[in-house]
């Protein structure tokens, strides 16, 4: 009698902690709200990362390097996802399926080239990106999207601005 309610205490705490895991995860992927000082700051942070050399503005060295540590992490993060997806396609552990020929669906590839990245922040054409022309296109679209212009974004705005309802 006593283990078949440990068991079943048991059974309850796992079932209790999966849903308790569950709904962190949708927690962490539901939209949130994203103030306008919040928004300054990340594109604060990423230009600083992107000005390596840290004189203010960015070249396109400096987009080059930043875009090639960018592709290198995604084709990281991508390679390991497929090893994952393999790993768990090949159910019968044969090794029929090749990570080479399943891996080449993921392969991660640049659609701009470091100019024309440049040539789209840059809008004074001085061959540089300041702070501000770097933060200038998004800033323009949070504020398009913060519709009420409280310096909020919230999850319904965001819906909104994505035509979702």
């Amino acid at each position: 009698m006593v283990r078949s309610m440990i068991v079943a205490m048991a059974a309850g705490l796992a079932v209790a902690s999966a849903a308790a895991a569950q709904q962190q995860q949708q927690q962490a992927a539901a939209p949130k709200s994203v103030t306008r000082a919040e928004m300054i700051a990340k594109l604060d942070a990423t230009f600083k990362a992107v000005d390596a050399n840290h004189d203010g503005s960015i070249s396109v060295s400096e987009l080059q390097a930043a875009q090639a540590s960018e592709l290198q992490q995604l084709e990281a993060a991508t390679r390991a996802k497929l090893q994952a997806e393999f790993k768990q396609l090949d159910t019968n552990r044969d090794g029929q399926l090749s990570f080479a020929e399943f891996s080449a669906v993921g392969t991660v590839k640049a659609n701009q080239t470091p100019q024309q990245m440049l040539a789209g922040y840059d809008t004074n054409h001085d061959g540089k990106v300041s702070p501000d022309e770097f933060k200038a296109q998004r800033l323009a679209l949070f504020n398009k999207v913060d519709t009420n212009h409280d310096g909020v974004v919230t999850p319904d705005e965001m819906r909104r601005a994505n035509g979702q309802k």
